[in-house]
């Protein structure tokens, strides 16, 4: 089957999508009277002829749709990233951090900032996230730790953390951008999940109002911001924005770095993409982020009569536009949860140990949030619970098998030093032994080992599971090996 064929396969079920791009099909852009983009999807497809602009000496249309992001996101100034959110932060990185400097990271990072490390030259000072044990998923940062290691390798010039993170938790940007400015260094802060959020503060109208989403990263003090546009907002699959706010990065060095890593055909059809979702958002704004809202507060009233169904909790600093569910008290692995709501024609984004994470977006309808809950009520009275609290029976044994063979992802190792030599091992050899290579399941993204990190027993156990239902883990060869020394 080629790519036509799926694709073609895929839309004939017309599924519904809790997945990105956030903008979950045409119907977002015929909604908003932009229908003619999706007809002449292919007559669009340009290059930098007279009148075009050209993206890395933006004079006229291009500097106009960045202008527009900056006060769209109230930044000094905006650079529209076509290589995705990943391009962004390794130019983030590179032009933050002097080559040889230690760069003060979240350890939960993306692997485009690792990838930064080797292309800069720079020594990873890793900061350890929080674990959510309930879930076995990774926590917020605590501004204490950025502290201590800002203290301790003073002559580190920038911090890197992702807030959101994958799950939808946020950390304490305000006082953790403190904490870094009074040290005179630079905050960067992975925004990539939560492009939607700096709307969110506007549209709210704060605290006083019943704000429920965090501060966006622009709010809250960082100094780059990179946010996927196409992740929760209207423009498409790799298109994001990576934005200046304040005086402490030199935009020329920004730029420059963004050429290094950046195509040089940027794609006129995702960078239309791009405009339409300015547009729609300055004209429609707050409309959008008022129905948000209201088919959040839908789903998670439902949710609460779901007998069995556990939904993370969205308050404090939790985007919850990320619907973290869990059926695993019922014996249903995150891994089946995601299978049986695709068998019912619901895609989810993601799926970790007990949890299944569906990422809403801008484009989802209330229609989509109450066929999720009711699918989830479908599959609970199916493991044999009743409308009533007490009206239940226990899983049966594959199912409690499934569960007790602990798919949450084990906590982050320390490091313990690189290996001076690698070599080839078996997983279920490699434990004890120093990781050489990262080993990163996708999605998310974030590796599981990185190099000088020791293999331990729960990480081993992980990986096979992961392999065994079927996930995509790299750095983990075809017959089962990894790198270590």
């Amino acid at each position: 089957m080629g790519i036509q064929e799926f694709l073609h396969d895929y839309l004939m079920k017309k599924p519904v999508s809790f997945h990105m791009p956030g903008h979950k099909g045409g119907r977002f852009y015929e909604r908003f009277g932009y229908g003619a983009f999706s007809e002449r999807f292919i007559d669009c497809d340009i290059t930098e002829i007279p009148g075009a602009d050209n993206l890395f000496l933006a004079e006229g249309i291009l500097k106009e749709l960045q202008d527009g992001y900056a006060a769209l996101y109230g930044v000094k100034k905006s650079w529209l990233l076509i290589n995705g959110g990943s391009g962004g932060l390794i130019a983030a990185v590179l032009a933050s951090s002097p080559a040889g400097k230690p760069l003060i990271m979240a350890r939960n990072s993306h692997k485009s900032i690792f990838n930064a490390l080797t292309l800069g030259g720079l020594t990873p000072v890793y900061m350890y996230p929080e674990i959510i044990e309930e879930y076995g998923i990774p926590g917020e940062m605590r501004p204490e730790e950025t502290e201590r290691l800002l203290r301790e390798n003073p002559d580190a010039e920038a911090v890197i953390l992702p807030s959101p993170n994958y799950y939808g938790v946020c950390s304490d940007i305000e006082r953790i951008a403190e904490a870094v400015h009074r040290a005179g260094k630079i905050l960067i802060v992975d925004q990539a999940h939560g492009a939607h959020l700096a709307f969110f503060d506007r549209y709210e109208g704060g605290a006083a109002a019943g704000k429920r989403a965090p501060l966006s990263a622009e709010l809250s003090g960082a100094d780059l911001i990179v946010n996927s546009t196409h992740k929760t907002l209207a423009s498409l699959t790799q298109t994001a924005v990576l934005n200046l706010n304040s005086d402490r990065v030199d935009p020329e060095a920004l730029e420059d770095k963004l050429q290094c890593v950046e195509s040089t055909s940027p794609s006129y059809l995702l960078m239309l993409s791009a405009d339409i979702n300015r547009e729609i958002l300055e004209r429609h704004g707050r409309a959008l982020i008022e129905e948000w809202n209201g088919n959040l507060d839908g789903f998670y009233r439902a949710a609460e009569t779901v007998p069995g169904l556990k939904v993370m909790n969205a308050a404090g600093r939790f985007d919850r536009t990320k619907i973290n569910i869990d059926m695993s008290a019922r014996g249903i692995s995150g891994t089946r949860l995601k299978e049986l709501l695709m068998e019912e024609n619901i895609c989810a984004e993601l799926s970790s140990g007990g949890v299944v994470m569906c990422m809403t977006g801008v484009g989802n309808v209330r229609g989509d949030y109450e066929a999720l809950a009711a699918v989830l009520r479908r599959i609970s009275e199916s493991r044999g619970f009743g409308r009533e609290a007490g009206e239940r029976r226990e899983p049966d044994t594959e199912a409690k098998i499934e569960t007790e063979e602990a798919l949450y992802p084990p906590k982050i190792p320390e490091f313990a030093g690189i290996p001076e030599t690698k070599r080839r091992v078996k997983l279920e050899a490699a434990e004890g032994l120093i990781c050489a290579a990262s080993v990163i399941p996708y999605p998310p993204g974030v590796p599981l080992l990185c190099p000088g990190e020791r293999v331990g027993r729960d990480a081993v156990a992980y990986i096979a599971a992961l392999r065994r239902a079927g996930g995509k883990v790299t750095g983990v060869t075809a017959d089962g090996e990894i790198f270590a020394g």
